[in-house]
């Protein structure tokens, strides 16, 4: 039985922590990636954990999920605004998908306020800091289960 979720992160969170902590927090990636495979190892899932600067990368991430996950939990970062790209990959992974900022980006500037991830995703959790990942990977689980 499959129970592999991905979870993507887009350009600059490999500075997480050091980059805008006031917006952001103190967290880095490396404590999202363990919180991330403590929830799911909770709920009996696996993970693969990838983050990337480049959005051909993610994309890639994204099509090799279509074979083998259960869901997505995509932070796209900056590419939440612009990658239509991106967008149509997510749009070809039939399982769930939950779009995750760090931050509220509905508090921020007005060109943040757009989602092209959003189009596609099933839930979007924003501005509850990186519990807002532990919450997307509890949510495929309980999706996942309604399914058997």
């Amino acid at each position: 039985m499959n129970r592999l979720v991905y979870i993507l992160n887009g350009p600059n969170l490999n500075l997480l922590g050091k980059r805008q902590p006031h917006i952001y927090g103190h967290e880095t990636l490396t404590n999202v990636e363990a919180e991330c495979r403590k929830v799911a190892s909770e709920h009996g899932l696996e993970i693969r954990f990838h983050q990337s600067n480049r959005e051909y990368e993610i994309i890639d991430w994204i099509h090799e999920a279509r074979e083998t996950a259960i869901g997505i939990v995509i932070n796209p970062a900056a590419f939440t605004h612009t990658s239509v790209a991106i967008l149509d990959a997510l749009n070809t992974f039939e399982p769930t998908v939950i779009e995750v900022h760090i931050s509220n980006v509905h508090k921020r500037e007005t060109f943040r306020h757009h989602s092209y991830v959003s189009l596609r995703a099933d839930g979007v959790i924003a501005g509850l800091g990186i519990q807002g990942y532990s919450l997307a990977i509890q949510r495929i689980a309980r999706l996942n289960e309604t399914k058997k």
